[in-house]
């Protein structure tokens, strides 16, 4: 039978069809199929879509899902009425075709949802994530078409039969194009399990924030690494030849991947130990901030200034960390003043303490300090010394809140800050007391 007889015999059917009541039947049960399918879809989305007290990822899987929904539960209608109708007509012409548009686009959608779901977590989606989707797109449509013309046979059968020679053995084109099918497929599966499993263990408020880092990482691992040797054992390949390509990778990781391995067994160390955790204020050789995040080869550091720092993981457990949030996340800042001789040393002392008090940062329960330091050229000098318990707020909003404090307490009660002072005289002419007398 050629190409075109299959296709040929199709439109042959489906215009008897017309001809007779079946057609009405057909068509009756695609529309039912159609309203009732994208019905279930949109109730899931609202179920569950909207539920407030889901997060954004959450709620942006569901309503991925819910699109995958539709045209699968349409698919699985249309099968249901192919059965019925067969009890009562001979064949279902037109309901075969609707049954494979639907699938391919359950295919696709489906796809789409586990993409977005691995490599666009936060709704950002690449340029490149956008051209697979329209190649994936086009080839389900292509194979649709070859399907329905009956061409898939052929097809196929050149491929199969089209052998490429690598080294000794010799592999057809259909056996590479089903190993990489597979491959691809067992792996976006792994990572989409291990996206699923790590989105959930960071919901769990009863387990430490590292050891749901740690578990996820570990986990999400394992699964890659199982995919792996089931993709390779589905293809054919000998799992001995991985002893040739760890002993390579043994070689390179001790020549070339050192600070790579480091880095990684680094950031396990950390997530194990519990040094460091993601919203710590922490100070690390010249960099500063909030930790956002820890991955395998570095962390994040979030400057008040909005400015992120990556620091390799390695620099973090072979150097000194200064963490503000270790044991607990008090933190002292001290600011210096300046007042005449002439003041009342301990009246101004209280002054400095109660203002301090006034601002809302400044911890109560360790109240603030005023000490006399030293005598200065142009007054006394004194410092004031407080605690804070958010340092990620930052330092210097509170030490101006402070410092404006301690401004309009000198202020009110008449305290002089002395300012330096400085005499010029002109070579030659008298002092100006001389003149005048």
């Amino acid at each position: 039978m050629t190409p075109q007889q299959p296709l040929l015999k199709l439109i042959d059917d489906i215009t008897g069809d017309f001809k007779n009541i079946l057609l009405v039947w057909q068509l009756g049960a695609i529309v039912a199929s159609i309203v009732l399918g994208w019905t279930l879809a949109t109730m899931l989305r609202t179920r569950f879509g909207r539920n407030e007290s889901q997060g954004n990822m959450a709620r942006f899987g569901v309503e991925s899902f819910g699109r995958v929904m539709g045209p699968l539960a349409i698919m699985c209608l249309l099968w249901l009425s192919r059965l019925v109708l067969r009890q009562y007509m001979p064949h279902t012409n037109l309901v075969n075709v609707a049954m494979p548009i639907f699938g391919a686009l359950a295919a696709i959608r489906f796809t789409f949802y586990v993409l977005r779901r691995v490599f666009a977590r936060h709704r950002e989606i690449s340029p490149g994530m956008i051209s697979f989707e329209k190649l994936f797109q086009l080839l389900v449509w292509a194979a649709y078409v070859l399907y329905i013309t009956g061409m898939w046979d052929e097809v196929f059968y050149f491929l199969d039969h089209t052998v490429l020679p690598l080294g000794k053995y010799k592999v057809s084109i259909a056996d590479i194009l089903q190993a990489a099918i597979s491959v691809v497929v067992l792996l976006m599966l792994a990572l989409w399990a291990g996206t699923a499993l790590e989105e959930w263990l960071m919901k769990m408020q009863g387990m430490h924030t590292n050891l749901r880092v740690v578990v996820s990482r570990t986990a999400r691992a394992v699964l890659i690494l199982v995919a792996v040797l089931l993709s390779l054992s589905l293809v054919g390949i000998d799992l001995t030849v991985l002893s040739v390509f760890g002993g390579a990778l043994g070689v390179g990781l001790g020549l070339g991947l050192q600070k790579i391995a480091s880095n990684y067994v680094s950031g396990f160390v950390i997530l194990l130990d519990r040094s460091l955790t993601i919203g710590d204020m922490i100070t690390v050789d010249k960099y500063s901030g909030r930790v956002t995040q820890i991955n395998t080869r570095y962390t994040v550091l979030q400057g008040l200034d909005g400015m992120e720092s990556i620091v390799p993981n390695e620099m973090l457990v072979s150097g000194a960390v200064q963490n503000s949030s270790l044991s607990n996340s008090m933190v002292n800042i001290s600011t210096k003043v300046s007042v005449a001789y002439e003041t009342d040393v301990d009246m101004v002392l209280k002054l400095l303490e109660d203002a301090a008090r006034t601002v809302p940062r400044v911890l109560q329960d360790k109240g603030p300090s005023a000490t006399l330091i030293g005598f200065g050229v142009d007054g006394l000098d004194l410092q004031l010394s407080f605690w804070i318990n958010d340092p990620e707020k930052g330092r210097g909003g509170v030490t101006s809140d402070v410092n404006r404090a301690i401004w309009r307490a000198l202020k009110d009660n008449h305290v002089l800050v002395p300012f330096p002072a400085r005499e010029m005289r002109v070579p030659g002419q008298p002092p100006e007391h001389d003149t005048q007398g």
